[in-house]
């Protein structure tokens, strides 16, 4: 039986934020990934830049790092943070086809960042979803997972297991 307890539930089972506040600030980073796929026509007119919108990568780009930033806005119960770092890359993957999306956020401080790194990850797909669905309306999001996270009490984690 699995005795983890839900650290967002309070002794009566109500919803609460957790007190961070005797928590050792250490480095942390999260890295989180998402992929949209599309049709291979799509991701060509993604690709050289033709797209009715705009600059459809570069556009998620910035709106996957102002999300992590306003992750505390969107989520209930997350505490707003000093984020030191947010990368997010955007990857055309012609074997989906579609585009690939990671981010990685990075703090020092006394709560991880996994939330902010995965937040990230689907605006910048919906963002893409936006930008090109007068093109194509059939892209599907998918695999918005966390791949690692490191710092904290709980120590490094990795969706590979190592």
């Amino acid at each position: 039986m699995n005795t983890t307890k839900l650290t967002h539930l309070d002794s009566s089972g109500a919803a609460h934020m957790v007190d961070v506040g005797d928590k050792a600030e250490t480095e942390r980073v999260a890295v989180a990934e998402g992929y949209v796929r599309m049709r291979r026509e799509t991701l060509d007119l993604i690709l050289s830049g033709n797209a009715k919108k705009g600059d459809v990568i570069g556009t998620a780009r910035i709106a996957g790092i102002m999300a992590a930033k306003k992750t505390h806005d969107l989520i209930p119960l997350c505490h707003p943070l000093l984020l030191s770092k947010i990368t997010v890359d955007i990857d055309a993957d012609s074997s989906l086809p579609g585009l690939h999306v990671r981010a990685t956020v990075k703090l020092s401080g006394k709560t991880g960042v996994e939330m902010e790194a995965l937040t990230a990850v689907s605006i910048a797909c919906l963002t893409i979803y936006d930008m090109a669905k007068a093109a194509d309306k059939g892209m599907i999001i998918q695999g918005i997972r966390l791949l690692e996270k490191s710092g904290g009490k709980s120590g490094d984690w990795s969706a590979d297991g190592n």
